[in-house]
């Protein structure tokens, strides 16, 4: 990718961008307690006495929740700290009944680990992870029911959350964007998060600075908190760095804040002056002893490991035969992985690719569907294919019969053998289309004859026409060069 840089009429400039995002773990019950998680249910209806933080009640650790940071931090090709422990962080906000989040401070259950990103031109870039720990959600304020008052959804609040921290190894907007969709893929793959960022269950803090191009110096950063979509996050730190630049250039300084990002501006605005550690004060969590794993427990999460889209997308490479960018797109998404290796079983992988890359994802987005409720199952878009390999149906026809299936869910072979609309190998039957097509154009004939020899490409579409697309186009070819060269 082309280096991301901004320039003024004062000189160059850098971004640098490190990502700290929050993924809800998917588990049945809450990370210390019993209440559900299940999104959507009415206002404080999935809320513990631990949740509303009753006096007395003690948190008990939900072992899903570890399993599930532990199968995450190896799919981010990270160490797995066999000792981690809770603290608790101490601040005051109104959906948070405790006024402390039980999280993981100086003992995390992750430590560093590493994320390949696909950049648009064709190039790959390794992202750092600093550390990954889990930690207890707050509950949701809600401030457009009222005009004068807001509500409280404790439904969220205890909901487990994996706290994933990069190193500040992003240089452009587009950095940030990739790494977002790449590590909601895993997510994904994995099960461990649904990486649904319109409904909160990722969110992500940017935190922006910039430097003069060319210098290696760290500056005063700025954090945008709870960005929910990829498309704000660029947004995001292209016009948080902006501002910085405009403030140095101006002669100011820049001070370490939390900010707000605001979609319909695209600005951000100050929300409080940035905290440090000292002033969460930290202190070890006294109802939760260390959380201990066995080198035994590590590996049995290990070997419940997927194939992960980097090395799907390789195997689709290097055994299949898709170019990079058809394997990334097809890769991306595990059901469409799925889906895309169903409909391959038997039949040539790089014309699957083609139909579901063109035809069938067009499909999908003109309906509003996802994947799974696709009309068209996997099982007959490879039996479509097959058709056209073998001749069966010539890709004109197979486009009318991809339409039928579409509407009616019906499979290509009863919809080709219903309607008549096998392919015309019979020379002798296309022969005597072709003579007719001469016959009735011999001023093209003349004009072929005398040079004009892309007339060919004309006749074989009138035979084509005159067939009502079943003629074979390789033998229509063949014929017609053959009668106008005699």
């Amino acid at each position: 990718m082309a280096e991301y840089i901004i320039t003024t009429d004062k000189g160059q400039w850098e971004v640098v961008v490190g990502l700290e995002i929050h993924c809800q773990i998917i588990s049945q019950s809450k990370i210390f307690s019993g209440a559900s998680t299940e999104f959507g249910d009415e206002p404080n209806t999935n809320v513990s006495f631990i949740d509303a933080g009753m006096p007395g009640m003690l948190p008990v650790l939900n072992q899903e929740c570890v399993h599930q940071a532990v199968k995450t931090g190896l799919g981010l090709n990270a160490k797995i700290n066999k000792y981690s422990e809770f603290s608790r962080k101490n601040y005051f906000y109104a959906d948070m009944p405790t006024d402390y989040q039980i999280t993981q401070f100086r003992y995390p259950i992750v430590g560093e680990g590493k994320v390949d990103i696909d950049l648009s031109d064709g190039t790959t870039k390794t992202i750092g992870i600093e550390r990954m720990h889990i930690e207890q959600d707050a509950g949701k304020s809600i401030h457009d029911l009222s005009p004068t008052k807001s509500y409280i959804d404790l439904n969220r609040a205890g909901v487990g959350l994996m706290e994933i921290v990069t190193k500040p190894d992003f240089r452009a907007p587009e950095e940030a964007g990739a790494f977002l969709r790449k590590l909601r893929s895993i997510l994904r793959y994995l099960g461990t998060c649904d990486g649904n960022m319109d409904e909160g269950s990722m969110r992500c803090d940017v935190n922006v600075s910039v430097r003069p191009y060319g210098s290696d110096e760290l500056r005063t950063r700025c954090e945008m908190k709870n960005v929910n979509s990829v498309k704000f996050v660029m947004q995001a730190i292209e016009n948080e760095a902006k501002r910085h630049i405009e403030v140095y250039e101006n002669g100011g300084i820049i001070e370490q804040e939390t900010r707000q990002f605001d979609p319909t501006t695209g600005l951000t605005k100050v929300m409080r002056k940035k905290e440090f550690a000292h002033d969460y004060r930290y202190f070890p969590e006294p109802d939760l002893p260390p959380l201990i794993l066995s080198d035994e427990y590590i590996n049995s999460v290990r070997n419940e490991m997927i194939e992960l889209p980097d090395a799907k997308k390789q195997r689709f490479i290097e055994t299949l035969g898709l170019t990079p960018y058809d394997a990334m797109v097809l890769c991306e998404n595990k059901e469409t992985a799925d889906f895309f290796e169903q409909a391959t079983a038997g039949h040539d992988a790089k014309k699957v690719a083609n139909w579901m890359m063109g035809d069938f994802f067009a499909m999908l987005n003109k309906k509003r569907l996802d994947i799974t409720q696709s009309p068209i199952s996997a099982e007959n878009l490879g039996a479509l294919v097959e058709l056209i390999s073998k001749d069966v149906i010539s890709g004109k026809i197979a486009k009318d019969v991809f339409e039928i299936m579409a509407q009616t869910g019906e499979n290509p072979e009863k919809i080709v053998e219903e309607r008549g609309l096998k392919q015309v190998t019979d020379t002798g039957a296309i022969e005597s289309i072709i003579d007719a097509v001469i016959a009735a154009n011999q001023d093209n004939v003349a004009a072929y004859k005398n040079g004009k020899t892309n007339l060919a490409g004309w006749f074989v579409g009138q035979v084509i026409k005159q067939s009502q697309g079943k003629a074979n186009p390789a033998i229509v070819n063949k014929i017609v060069r053959e009668k106008l060269d005699s």
